[in-house]
């Protein structure tokens, strides 16, 4: 990614954290909204492809679908709001402190098929991704 493209992102990601203050937004440490659609996915081995470079490629065994809203910040302790809850879309916005933040959108296509949109700051420097995440069976321990 060129220094030119990546403060595109940055400056977009910007904007969009920006609006993101005026959206009716709900804490979802407080119990805000449910984030129903992320329980509907099928538990299981899952493989994420994205389809840019430097998004996040890799295989996840989830036992729901929380993990994948924070996909470039994993098993940090971050804080969540949730922007919308729909019953086949979610979008959430975090921040992790010094770490970084993000805004994840995952659209259900069925319990085992998941768009997901994502982009933000990771490690100093921003990140956008679209990917795709597909169940590819069960774990193996």
């Amino acid at each position: 990614m060129t220094v030119r493209a990546a403060l595109r992102r940055a400056s977009a990601a910007a904007i969009l954290f920006s609006a993101l203050a005026w959206a009716p937004a709900a804490d979802a440490e407080r119990g805000g909204m449910t984030l129903a659609m992320l329980d509907r996915i099928a538990p299981g081995q899952w493989q994420v492809r994205t389809r840019e470079t430097g998004g996040f490629d890799g295989r996840l065994c989830l036992a729901e679908g929380r993990p994948l809203l924070q996909l470039r910040h994993p098993g940090q302790s971050c804080r969540q709001f949730v922007v919308q809850d729909e019953p086949d879309a979610v979008s959430v916005s975090y921040t992790c402190g010094p770490a970084g933040s993000g805004l994840t959108r995952i659209r259900f296509e069925n319990e085992q098929l998941l768009q997901i949109e994502a982009q933000g700051i990771a490690r100093g420097l921003p990140f956008a991704f679209n990917a795709e995440a597909r169940r590819m069976g069960s774990c193996s321990h």
